[in-house]
């Protein structure tokens, strides 16, 4: 007997598991309103049985759909469908919909160990990529790790799980709790650990772990709990990379040890910053074995466990299994004075809703809102219409919906809303462009920063010889300066040798051979010399060259010997 597959929200049909976290079950699916593949993620049962983790849920969801990035896996979706227990019950079952992306997690390929450092480095620089952008949008991640970052078969970075980690965050109460939902005590920032309040600084700090893990095979600080790891990032100072692999340079070390520095303000405090410090390990620069442990020192001190006081709280959940939170809690008297209170007012709402009378839900007059989703705006605006509603445009970029059809609406498709409302339509403008900057005349360095601001990516760099332009200084790109091109684009530059080619001038006159050098192609500058040796000819022939036929550097002198003998 063929079991037919379960369909979500009549529209997404599940198919075979492809991943399975300490969150939810991941599998592939397919939606059948617009006919593409995606990803579907499920969340645990014990999760799912908490109404307030569910509406958290579907609202940070909703803020991560909100992005679209190519640096992000996009959440397409989030809802609830119900299924049926064992005992006969209903339940709930949220789920995320999102980009189904084929490649391999970071976490796989560290399992096989260290990967080369530029390899290490193109990957973070992937991350932080995409933490400057949702942390433009207001969206801290808290949950950066391997297992959440995925590796393209293009070789692009995705990461996932936006907003996720902030639902379960916000439903526990203890580091023991969140950790045992989690799993991710080894990536967790001090401020984490200790359960004070994050902003994007504590995403900094975890995909500072990763960095340390790509580049060394380990994780920083291991335990054999998460509590006991936990301690770890609140107190312990982390061994540098190089230590632990020699091949990493010590730029890194650097900046990893501020990465991981225990007080926020100490950290990078931007994406940005993080990156540029990255760019600055591929020119070479990098400091001293005495610099290292002057920042050492600086970031941590001189004691390793100069945060004994902060991390009192862990060390107690390590050792007593009765703690149930990591601050002091209100006194007993007010507990149940709370509990009390609570038990009253369930039973004067309980005594409310049996003595109410039965009334309509909804207004006889109320309007549900159309589905418009991949419509034109003009067809939008009829079918909303035909329901007594106003339409109101807003443009966004988007690179999933075609250009001018409807993203979305808010209200959304399926709501009660009053005659005359006016809904906001989100029409696709196609994807985000940005214009290739001015880079001609730039130092190959400085074109590498500008395609960096301009979320772009730097191409093939090919050489080409220019008498005018110093070695480096860019002479073209392609795409050229002012076109629009998508975000992530590759640009090819074009840059100076520093050098010219000259020829074997013997035998020209002197005048014809100054002419040629002194000219836009060769821009050298010419000094005769005479030879008083030989006999003089009319007009003076070149005898000899200081500068051999071959290269040489742009706006070099060169000495052309001429007979000035009787």
């Amino acid at each position: 007997m063929t079991t037919e597959p379960r369909v979500l929200a009549g529209r997404y049909r599940v198919g075979e598991l492809i991943g399975r976290g300490g969150m939810a079950s991941v599998f592939r699916g397919y939606d059948e309103t617009l006919g593409r593949d995606v990803a579907i993620k499920l969340l645990r049962r014990d999760l799912a049985g908490d109404s307030a983790f569910r509406t958290r849920f579907r609202l940070e969801a909703q803020a991560a759909s909100r992005m679209s990035h190519p640096s992000i896996v996009r959440v397409y979706d989030a809802g609830e469908d119900t299924e049926t227990a064992p005992d006969g019950t209903p339940r709930a079952v949220p789920f995320i919909v999102m980009e189904l992306v084929k490649g391999r997690l970071l976490k796989d390929l560290i399992d096989d160990g260290p990967v080369p450092v530029d390899d290490a480095v193109r990957y973070v620089d992937g991350i932080l990529e995409a933490l400057e952008y949702s942390h433009r949008a207001g969206v801290v991640h808290r949950d950066i790790k391997p297992g959440n970052v995925m590796l393209t078969d293009a070789g692009q970075i995705k990461v996932m799980d936006f907003g996720i980690a902030r639902a379960v965050s916000d439903s526990s109460s203890t580091v023991a709790e969140t950790t045992s939902i989690i799993g991710t005590a080894a990536y967790f920032s001090p401020e984490q650990a200790k359960g004070e309040a994050v902003d994007a600084r504590a995403d900094l700090y975890s995909t500072g772990v990763v960095l340390y893990e790509l580049l060394t095979g380990r994780q920083p600080f291991r335990g054999d709990s998460p509590v006991a790891v936990a301690y770890q990032h609140v107190s312990e100072t982390p061994t540098t990379p190089s230590e632990l692999n020699a091949e990493v340079p010590r730029s890194l070390d650097a900046i990893v040890l501020r990465a991981l520095a225990k007080d926020p303000f100490q950290r990078f405090q931007d994406a940005a910053g993080f990156r540029e410090s990255l760019d600055a390990t591929i020119d070479g620069r990098a400091p001293t074995k005495r610099q290292v442990s002057a920042l050492t020192s600086e970031l941590y001190g001189p004691n390793p466990r100069q945060a004994q006081e902060t991390a009192r709280s862990l060390r107690q959940l390590s050792t007593d299994d009765t703690a149930v939170r990591t601050q002091a809690g209100p006194p007993v008297a007010w507990i149940w004075a709370g509990v009390a209170l609570l038990a009253v007012l369930l039973i004067s709402v309980l005594f409310w809703v049996l003595t109410i009378q039965p009334t309509e839900e909804v207004p006889s007059d109320a309007r549900i809102v159309p589905d418009v989703s991949e419509m034109t705006y003009e067809r939008a605006v009829s079918t909303l219409e035909e329901q007594d509603l106003l339409a109101f445009r807003v443009d966004e970029p988007d690179k999933d919906v075609a250009e001018d059809l409807v993203i979305r609406t808010d209200p959304e498709a399926g709501e009660s809303v009053n005659p005359g409302e006016e809904i906001t339509v989100y029409v696709s403008a196609g994807e985000e462009l940005v214009a290739i900057p001015t880079l001609e005349g730039l130092s190959e360095g400085d074109a590498r920063s500008a395609l960096s601001s301009a979320e772009l990516v730097l191409g093939t760099v090919s050489q080409q010889n220019d008498p005018a332009l110093s070695a480096g200084t860019v002479i073209s790109s392609s795409p050229s300066e002012g076109d629009e091109v998508t975000r992530g684009t590759s640009v090819d530059l074009v840059v100076a040798t520093g050098r010219v080619i000259v020829k074997d001038y013997r035998g020209f006159t002197l005048d014809a051979a100054t002419r040629e050098l002194e000219s836009d192609e060769f821009q050298l500058s010419v000094e005769p010399i005479e030879d008083p040796s030989c006999q003089a000819v009319d007009p003076a022939v070149v005898t000899a060259q200081s500068i051999p036929p071959g290269e040489t550097e742009v706006h070099s002198t060169i000495q052309l010997t001429v007979c000035s003998g009787s």
